[in-house]
């Protein structure tokens, strides 16, 4: 099998916050540009306003997965990191994790149960799909929805 990448979904709720944080500080950096001249403090301001708006938008569009023939990959910016897929025990389908590891874009993603007591939550655009594609790899892997 050779190696699957699977973008991360993206709600409404992260785009407003990402997109508006970094539209917000695009609009301070306009602004404090347009005046009368810059001072020290004035570029500083900018340069840190602009290596946000880098960063926000590294998250933004640097999230994506991929699954190997031994491992699950994810990458989310500066994290990164990998599980082995037959490490993972259980995935909890259509929830969100609020408090972790959340290399994630978007709310009911996928909650991966991994070793003793791991878990990271993941936001791929097609919850099933991946699901689906994971289970070839590793057909004890339990899947529960958030209901049940």
């Amino acid at each position: 099998m050779k190696t699957l990448k699977f973008k991360s979904k993206k709600d409404f709720l992260f785009q407003l916050i990402i997109l508006g944080i970094v539209g917000f500080c695009m609009n301070i950096v306009v602004l404090e540009g347009m005046g009368s001249g810059l001072d020290k403090w004035s570029f500083i301001n900018i340069n840190i306003l602009l290596l946000v708006c880098g960063f926000l938008l590294w998250l933004y569009y640097g999230t994506y997965y991929e699954l190997t023939q031994t491992h699950l990959k994810y990458n989310c910016g500066p994290i990164k990191g990998n599980i082995e897929i037959k490490e993972i025990r259980e995935i909890i389908k259509d929830k969100t994790l609020w408090v972790g590891l959340k290399p994630a874009t978007a709310r009911k993603g996928l909650i991966i149960k991994f070793g003793k007591y791991d878990e990271v939550y993941i936001s791929p655009e097609k919850n099933d799909e991946f699901i689906n594609h994971i289970l070839e790899l590793n057909d004890a892997i339990k899947i529960r929805t958030s209901d049940s």
